[in-house]
């Protein structure tokens, strides 16, 4: 008998952990910004096996964070690049959320490998939430609550972890 395919999930982290909740999935992503578009250049960098780097690829595909391109270097056959989408450049700042996390959280003593900056200016820029008005808000007044996709609409709101 066969399997009846899973419900989508309605949670959104349960939907993003579908497509981003790899760690090769990530680093692939990660090194898509840092202008890495060929096969070849994510798994040397990354020394990812062949066939898990196009099950990801493919993955990525599908999930519209990535599209292929075709090209050709000269006397080579047509090969495609993997580039990023709109959907894929959106990813940049939960890149910069685990940065930062990284940063705070899991420090080495070689200090960050990556400082996010403003282009313009230089200066140090860091994510957080931010109003429709260009308030930032801290992340102890932030409140989580139920919207509209949510089965258990009686889930009371939820705040993060209070620190004393």
């Amino acid at each position: 008998m066969a399997k009846k395919p899973a419900a989508e999930p309605t949670c959104s982290i349960a939907r993003t952990v579908q497509v981003l909740g790899d760690r090769w999935t990530l680093l692939i992503v990660r090194e898509a910004f840092r202008g890495r578009t060929k096969f070849n250049e994510f798994q040397d960098v990354l020394g990812i096996p062949r066939d898990v780097l196009t099950a990801r690829l493919s993955d990525l595909i599908e999930a519209g964070v990535v599209e292929r391109r075709p090209y050709k270097e000269a006397g080579a056959r047509e090969r495609f690049a993997y580039h990023l989408t709109p959907a894929g450049d959106a990813l940049l700042p939960v890149l910069g959320s685990l940065i930062q996390w990284g940063d705070e959280y899991r420090r080495t003593d070689h200090g960050p490998t990556r400082i996010y900056r403003s282009a313009t200016t230089g200066e140090p820029v860091h994510v957080a939430f931010v109003t429709a008005s260009g308030e930032i808000v801290p992340d102890a007044d932030i409140e989580i609550v139920p919207g509209p996709g949510e089965r258990n609409a009686e889930l009371p709101a939820v705040r993060p972890l209070a620190h004393a």
